[in-house]
């Protein structure tokens, strides 16, 4: 009888940790929240560089220049400033809503018609031509934050009344927004037939820091406009009525609990037409001040994407109106830089990235990941 042999396999390789996700069943540490964000942000640099590597540029050098021509000088940082203003309220726009888990992606059309109620002033016109700035500012102001909340009370009250889907009906008021604007750029309120409205006498305009040169020379040349204070007095509104008041917790409580908010007595349906009416305002306010500010007429191309971009600094702010204004300031200086750096789509792929690394860390918040060693038996 032939020996038979049994050959021996060499063990397989295995992976020797073993992964494991958890919910967090605590609340995470104060720090992790502004760790993760700012670990988005760089990786979404990183990944910026390299596909600069990989169109043959330099990343240091483009990232350097973006920073040069962004918040380099005082002129610089001051056409920054001009970008970050919108990005700042149509941020706090979305931040209210989305604390209460009101998904309003309509903050670009609710700029337009923001936009639209502050060219009514003058071109309807509601105050005389003669009528003193301060006067200009506050209606035009005013109509602007009517017509904004107008836009964002049409899809609160369909939420409330009939469950109507808010990121499909905010979406779709974009359009007619942007339509809406068009009727009456290209026809009532159109130039001689050109594609914008007649240009705003100057009192109807918003001061500038260059305006205050005569008196002091340092502001010479400077554009941040008044609409800066409109921003930094909503981040604090924003921040004192969402943090210390009882509207604020009531808004806090119906985001991360609406049963418990319900048993509580607090009326869901009230808050949800309030607080799309409040950013609704808010975004209204950045068309108004955009179109006060900077453009000084209406016409179709007041916006880059202010309303989509304030989605993204929202979450980057982690809804905190306070931290909004900083993370502005930085798409406001990637919006700037997107006319001087090369392939031009970097900044938008930063941004991009930036909301794609944020949903990522998102998971990371709300779940622990633990390594251990596999045991063998």
């Amino acid at each position: 009888m032939a020996d038979i042999s049994v050959k021996e396999s060499a063990p397989k390789w295995k992976f020797p940790f073993k992964i494991k996700i958890e919910n967090r069943v605590d609340n995470p540490p104060r720090w992790l929240s502004p760790v993760l964000s700012l670990a988005a942000v760089v990786i979404a640099l990183l990944i910026g560089a390299l596909v600069i590597w990989i169109a043959g540029g330099d990343p240091w050098a483009a990232y350097t220049h973006i920073a040069k021509y962004s918040l380099g000088s005082w002129g610089v940082l001051s056409d920054t400033m001009v970008k970050a203003i919108p990005l700042m309220l149509v941020g706090l726009a979305c931040s209210i809503a989305f604390r209460m888990k009101l998904w309003n992606i309509g903050a670009e059309g609710q700029f337009f018609l923001g936009a639209f109620g502050a060219s009514m002033v003058v071109l309807l016109p509601v105050l005389p031509m003669e009528a003193p700035k301060w006067q200009f500012i506050l209606v035009s102001a005013g109509f602007g934050m009517f017509f904004g909340a107008l836009w964002g009370f049409v899809p609160g009250f369909l939420k409330a009344r009939y469950n109507v889907n808010e990121i499909i009906s905010t979406l779709m008021m974009n359009y007619i927004a942007i339509e809406w604007n068009n009727y009456f750029i290209y026809g009532v309120w159109s130039e001689s037939g050109f594609q914008m409205s007649r240009m705003f006498q100057r009192n109807a305009w918003l001061p500038r820091l260059s305006d205050l040169a005569k008196r002091w020379p340092f502001f010479g040349g400077l554009t941040t406009h008044f609409g800066i204070v409109f921003a930094v007095v909503a981040a604090l509104i924003l921040w004192w009525v969402l943090s210390k008041s009882r509207w604020g917790y009531e808004i806090r409580l119906i985001g991360d609990n609406p049963r418990a908010a319900e048993y509580a007595g607090i009326s869901i349906k009230k808050n949800i037409v309030l607080v799309m009416i409040v950013s609704g305002a808010l975004a209204g306010l950045a068309g108004a001040s955009e179109i006060m500010g900077v453009v000084h007429r209406l016409q179709g191309a007041i916006s880059p994407g202010y309303g989509y971009t304030g989605i993204i600094i929202a979450w980057l702010a982690k809804l905190n109106p306070l931290a909004v204004i900083l993370a502005s300031i930085l798409f406001g200086a990637l919006i700037l830089a997107g006319r001087e750096v090369q392939p031009s789509g970097i900044p938008t792929l930063i941004q991009g990235l930036i909301m794609v690394f944020l949903i990522a860390s998102d998971f990371f918040y709300r779940n622990r990941v633990r390594i251990t060693r596999k045991v063998e038996d």
